[in-house]
């Protein structure tokens, strides 16, 4: 079962951090390739959705952080084979840590929106008929 509410939430959250994310970027190095730009914003995007997604049963603290982790390491890589300096690659890896966080806090302790554990399967009983 999906909590529509939360997905809604950690979607939108993860929009507003990419355009905020976008506007820091701009503020330190300027305009960017329009490319760079919407990877930015689109993977914070996914970062939200796919914490909204996810039913991993951790605690709230750790499902953001591992999550901002995990999502972030793609375009960690991807500046590293572009040639980028190693402390790019931690500012992305610390950024992502810090989106996935800050998501999820806002999503489960300040707005409730927790999610739904998946149902266990319940194994068939015998009858006793039979």
């Amino acid at each position: 079962m999906l909590n529509q509410k939360r997905l809604a939430i950690t979607t939108i959250l993860g929009f507003i951090a990419g355009f905020l994310s976008l506007w820091w970027m701009r503020a330190a190095y300027g305009v960017l390739p329009m490319s760079e730009e919407a990877l930015l914003v689109l993977s914070c995007a996914v970062l939200g959705f796919a914490i909204g997604l996810s039913a991993w049963k951790i605690h709230w603290f750790w499902h953001g952080v591992i999550m901002g982790v995990i999502f972030s390491l793609p375009s960690d890589f991807a500046n590293l084979w572009a040639g980028h300096s190693a402390g790019g690659f931690w500012a992305w890896l610390v950024g992502g840590l810090v989106i996935g966080f800050l998501i999820e806090l806002i999503t489960t302790p300040i707005l409730h929106a927790r999610r739904v554990p998946l149902p266990v399967p319940q194994t068939p009983q015998p009858h006793a008929g039979m």
